[in-house]
């Protein structure tokens, strides 16, 4: 199996080069693993204090449960995928059966600062954008998907967002083996990439 990890800051364009590359390769043969899907369950907390959560800091992921599934998966044992939901910030009871594919890709904003999850990657790819093309994506996103006002997202953006991709995120870029700039419209990158994994599953290499 080829494991991809595909990182970048939030509203970087990283849901965008996926959903492209995955357009360039056969369906059944290529799986995406998204880090949002483990966050960490915090309905024992206050719906009030669940909305103030720092979704951007590392330890709101459990990376033990995201290493542990993708060498699962690795190792051709399917797993149950978890989903998180926004609104409740709780982790839904709800699963997905997952069978191993020959190609494995790994997509969140922190899937890099995590040196296990890291280690599990063949190929780490960190998709940039300009802060303020990341702050339209982000306010957009963030009232259609999950429910914030604009004055909600600003907030979230000054106090959690920017300094943590600044602590966290950005630094990751150090580990990428490829970055690819200007994010979903960047299709030359997009190609590429699309390509490299194609002769993977040609050769099975």
């Amino acid at each position: 199996m080829l494991v991809v990890g595909i990182a970048g800051g939030t509203g970087s364009g990283k849901t965008t080069v996926v959903r492209k590359i995955m357009e360039l390769l056969p369906e059944n043969r290529v799986m995406v693993l998204p880090q949002d899907n483990y966050y960490r369950d915090n309905s024992h907390l206050p719906l009030t204090e669940r909305h103030q959560l720092n979704f951007d800091h590392p330890a709101s992921i459990e990376f033990e449960l995201l290493v542990n599934h993708v060498n699962n998966l690795k190792n051709g044992q399917p797993i149950h995928m978890p989903f998180y939901s926004y609104l409740t910030c709780t982790r839904m009871q709800e699963t997905m059966l997952i069978n191993p594919t020959d190609v494995l890709i790994v997509e969140g904003i922190l899937i890099m600062t995590d040196a296990d999850l890291r280690a599990c990657m063949d190929i780490k790819v960190f998709v940039d954008a300009d802060p303020d093309d990341r702050l339209i994506r982000c306010i957009s996103r963030d009232i259609l998907e999950r429910g914030r006002s604009v004055k909600q997202v600003l907030e979230r953006y000054e106090r959690t967002v920017k300094p943590m991709h600044l602590q966290f995120i950005e630094p990751t870029k150090r580990f990428a083996d490829i970055i690819v700039p200007q994010g979903g419209n960047n299709e030359v990158a997009i190609n590429i990439l699309a390509s490299m994994i194609r002769m993977h599953l040609h050769y099975g290499a």
